[in-house]
């Protein structure tokens, strides 16, 4: 399981469609909001599309850091912590085409009795890897 968790600033704006910018500085991320905790979770959603993405590209993944970083007296400062695991379950749906070997004779039923041999797969996976 891997758990990444950074500091984040939330600025208010003048902006009354997004009045909150929010700042995360160990992965140069930058994001806005429209509530505080709306900016709480665009920045969660942020570092779970960033992380996935250095992953995806065999990039380091900057080491989780606990520190407050300095801020102005209005501003919003806290800890953001993402589940990149659980986060990629619900949003990397991206379809990868598999070629795989079955007996003929399940290929004709399946075929006949329509059935969808991509679902039975995913289905079938899911179940084996308890996902």
């Amino acid at each position: 399981m891997m758990k990444v968790i950074y500091p984040i600033v939330i600025t208010k704006t003048d902006d009354s469609t997004t009045p909150y910018f929010v700042s995360i500085p160990d992965i140069n991320g930058l994001t806005q909001g429209t509530t505080i905790d709306d900016s709480i979770e665009m920045a969660r959603d942020f570092i779970g599309l960033k992380v996935m993405d250095l992953q995806d590209s065999n990039k380091l993944v900057p080491a989780s850091n606990y520190t407050i970083p300095k801020s102005n007296k209005n501003d919003v400062v806290t800890l953001v912590d993402v589940d990149i695991d659980s986060y990629r379950k619900k949003h990397d749906t991206k379809l990868i085409k598999k070629t795989l070997t079955i007996p003929n004779y399940l290929n004709v039923l399946g075929k006949e009795k329509g059935v969808n041999f991509s679902e039975v797969l995913t289905d079938a996976l899911k179940s084996k890897l308890n996902a």
